[in-house]
């Protein structure tokens, strides 16, 4: 089975003024392990970037923290809305890559995050929640978001693709 790890809105403009360096780097430990051990085997790490409003803002605000690994076989999606298929070519690109298991991480856990999952169950992916790979500015919204999703931790990540 093909895995795809969706790192959703780690950006300067998006998650630098809402959290604190702990919690990004907590995050981004978990975060960063699964897209290499994802990497490393042949499977696909898409970054979704949210641009909305990005013409009126510099674009150094629109990239992708410096915490979160970037490889250069990393795919890119953009989106204008909080769920990352919406209106966007995701569903295609996960597809073309023979996706079917789609681990989602990143911020905001009560938005994009779980929007991005809904929308991925409702086009036939199996979704889960990376266990420690999301953030919310409402540690609730974390709570719940685990407790009424599925989840799956780094180390059931290993053993699935070994």
């Amino acid at each position: 089975m093909k895995v795809g790890l969706l790192i959703v809105d780690m950006q300067e403009s998006i998650v630098r003024k809402k959290m604190d360096q702990t919690s990004i780097d907590h995050a981004c430990e978990y975060i960063n392990h699964v897209a290499n051990v994802l990497r490393s085997n042949d499977h696909t790490v898409v970054h979704v970037q949210d641009v909305e409003g990005m013409e009126e803002a510099a674009s150094d605000e629109y990239r992708i923290i410096p915490e979160v690994d970037v490889n250069e076989k990393d795919l890119t999606v953009t989106k204008e809305a909080s769920n990352a298929f919406w209106q966007t070519d995701l569903e295609q690109v996960l597809k073309s890559h023979g996706i079917e298991l789609v681990v989602i991480s990143g911020f905001a856990a009560e938005e994009c995050v779980l929007f991005t999952y809904n929308g991925a169950m409702e086009r036939g992916f199996r979704p889960v929640m990376l266990q420690s790979g999301i953030l919310s500015t409402h540690p609730e919204a974390v709570t719940s978001t685990y407790r009424d999703r599925n989840v799956i931790s780094y180390p059931v990540v290993d053993y699935l693709i070994h």
